[in-house]
Formats: structure tokens, sequence, C-alpha cells
């Protein structure tokens, strides 16, 4: 099974996949994150101070990465997000503007002639994003909005933000009739809901699942993106 784990930002896609992965023995698969992307493509920029056609680059080169990565593991794989994503944060953008802050209101955005031209591209960039996730994934996971947001530099902190992007990336599965199913609450009820529902292999207790997802996600190197270029 192609298994697509979603949700909008901080919902746990990336504890939930590893946890996951350990649980039933199947790999998982990721793109780059922002944080690993931003330095070798943008040097000395956070995402916050990047111009319209660097997020498309970024957007770009990420669904790069996540079709590699997918490209090489057939047709069993647990995926740390989809396609979408990034095709569905950057359509975003055009309603809350390219660089929201916490107080932008879709009221307030100026329709600039980048931002024309960004929803121009973006609009463009869903027809591979949907192509993509209609064929390359059997089923979604949709993970709810239940923890605040991580504010560490490459999320946005608009709250509209993350919910009109939740609404969305749903919106556009169900639209391309992927099967969906949704699994919040504990890290420990996700897992019993997930891999009951699906019928998934358990290889290892649920606890110890936990624990090493725990220590991976631990060990990941959470420099912001000036300090990765500056080392």
């Amino acid at each position: 099974m192609r298994l697509a784990v979603s949700g909008t930002y901080s919902t746990g896609k990336t504890l939930t996949t590893m946890a996951l992965s350990h649980y039933t023995g199947i790999t998982r698969s990721a793109a780059m994150t922002m944080r690993e992307l931003l330095p070798i493509s943008v040097p000395g920029k956070t995402l916050e101070q990047c111009t319209g056609a660097e997020i498309l680059m970024l957007i770009t080169r990420r669904n790069q990465e996540r079709a590699v990565s997918e490209s090489h593991l057939g047709d069993t794989f647990i995926s740390d997000g989809s396609s979408l994503h990034e095709w569905i944060y950057g359509t975003v953008r055009v309603l809350v503007g390219i660089n929201p802050s916490a107080t932008t209101s879709l009221a307030n955005v100026e329709r600039t002639p980048e931002l024309e031209f960004f929803e121009d591209v973006i609009t463009q960039l869903g027809v591979p994003a949907k192509q993509h996730a209609k064929a390359g994934y059997d089923a979604f996971v949709r993970l709810p909005i239940e923890f605040p947001m991580v504010d560490d530099g490459h999320r946005p902190v608009n709250e509209r933000f993350r919910a009109l992007a939740d609404e969305m990336i749903q919106d556009e599965v169900d639209a391309l009739g992927i099967p969906t199913i949704t699994a919040g609450g504990s890290i420990e009820k996700r897992l019993e809901t997930i891999a009951g529902h699906f019928d998934l292999p358990r290889v290892i207790s649920i606890d110890e699942a936990v624990r090493r997802a725990r220590a991976d996600y631990d060990a990941i190197d959470t420099r912001g993106e000036l300090e990765r270029v500056q080392s």
C-alpha cells in the first residue's frame, strides 16, 4: 500500500510517520525539509524573506525530492505528506499573501502583479501535483489540527493560513476520489487507528514504535536556515 499521511502544519505528520514505519515495518518516504532546502537553494535567506519566484522554486524542488524518494520504494511506502501539500501551501499564499504575518487577513492582501503571476504559475503546478497524487497514492490518512503551531521560521505564523491549507488539502483529496480516514488523538491512538483500518502488519509493540520514533525525531537537525549556511 502507498499511504500518504496528510495534514497541515504542526499536525504531527513527521512523528506519526516515523512511528507508523517502525510499528508496521513499512518504509517511510519523505522530502527534504525547508530547513534543509533553503541553505542550498537560497543561501542567506529565511522562508519569510523569499520572493514569490523563490518560493515557487522551493515548491518545485521539494516535490522533486518527494517523487524521487517514492520512485525507489515501489508500491509499498508511508509518505510524510504528499505531492498536494507544497502546491496547496503555495495556493493558500495567493489568498493570504506570499509571506503572511500573524495579523494578515483575507481582506487586506494586496493583489500585486507579483501575486497575480504567482497565482498563474501555482495553478499550473497543481496539474502535475494532482496527477501524481491520483496515480501515486492508494489512500490518505488525515491528521486533524490538534496541536499549537510551531513558530520555527519555516512555517507561516498565520493561523488562517493553517486552517485554509487543512481544508483545501482534504478538498483536493476528496475531489480526486482517493480513500481517506481521519486519525486523531495521541500518537498511540493514531497508530491503532491507521494500522487497524488498513490491516497493516505489526512488527513491534506500539510503545516501542513510539519510543524509537521519538528518538528519531529528537535527532533531527533543527538549526535554522541561517545557522546552516554559516556552519
